[in-house]
């Protein structure tokens, strides 16, 4: 079969030597066209016509193939991982048109599961099968994302000046159990020395930043 799913024949072609003690008129098949319907044996008919109308048939077998591979077109997605730091792709998004003379029986990618260990560009392949057991590959890039911040949780504390009249605290004390869906890289405080000048009530501002680089205070 041919790029459309195509295949022609002529009655030459199945006859193999017919003869007739006066001459042969005609030779007529009667199927010379062939599709992806007809893959595999098919019985034609060869009806030989000599030159005063006689007329004999004889029976062969056409075996119709089809071994063109699909042509397989990728493209390249970016998706983004979800608060619990996955994220999931079907083929079909992969998949860019990828056609076949018969057509098409499956799409499979070799990777669909992607976690924090898959941020930035993944190459994947897509396997392409027809219908006739063809297979072609072809690859497309993955960009993993990670756009979502730390959340955030904060508690408020109280620390007594020292002799000097001074005091420090750290991230720890005011943090409360800020998360994020792939992890914690830094915690930061905007003010963690406090003198007599600060007795009373002092708001601090405490930054998270994840592995990834999102931040949130």
């Amino acid at each position: 079969l041919d790029d459309n799913g195509e295949a022609s024949i002529t009655a030459e072609q199945i006859d193999n030597g017919s003869t007739d003690n006066c001459g042969i008129e005609s030779l007529v098949l009667d199927t010379t066209d062939f599709d992806c319907s007809n893959v595999g044996a098919n019985t034609v008919t060869l009806t030989v016509t000599d030159v005063n109308g006689n007329e004999s048939s004889s029976t062969a077998v056409v075996t119709v193939e089809d071994n063109m591979a699909p042509t397989v077109v990728t493209q390249d997605i970016t998706v983004e991982l979800d608060d619990n730091g996955e994220a999931s792709i079907t083929a079909e998004q992969i998949d860019n048109g990828s056609t076949d003379n018969c057509g098409i029986e499956s799409l499979v990618l070799d990777t669909t599961e992607f976690t924090s260990a898959d941020v930035g560009e993944n190459t994947v392949t897509l396997t392409v099968t027809d219908v006739n057991g063809n297979v072609s590959t072809k690859t497309a890039i993955v960009t993993v994302g990670d756009n979502i911040p730390p959340t955030v949780v904060t508690q408020n504390i109280t620390v007594e000046l020292d002799v000097n009249g001074e005091a420090s605290i750290t991230p720890e004390q005011i943090d409360a159990g800020s998360t994020d869906n792939i992890g914690i890289a830094t915690i930061e405080l905007n003010n963690s020395s406090f003198n007599c000048s600060n007795v009373g009530t002092n708001t601090v501002t405490l930054t998270v930043t994840d592995v990834n680089g999102n931040q949130a205070s």
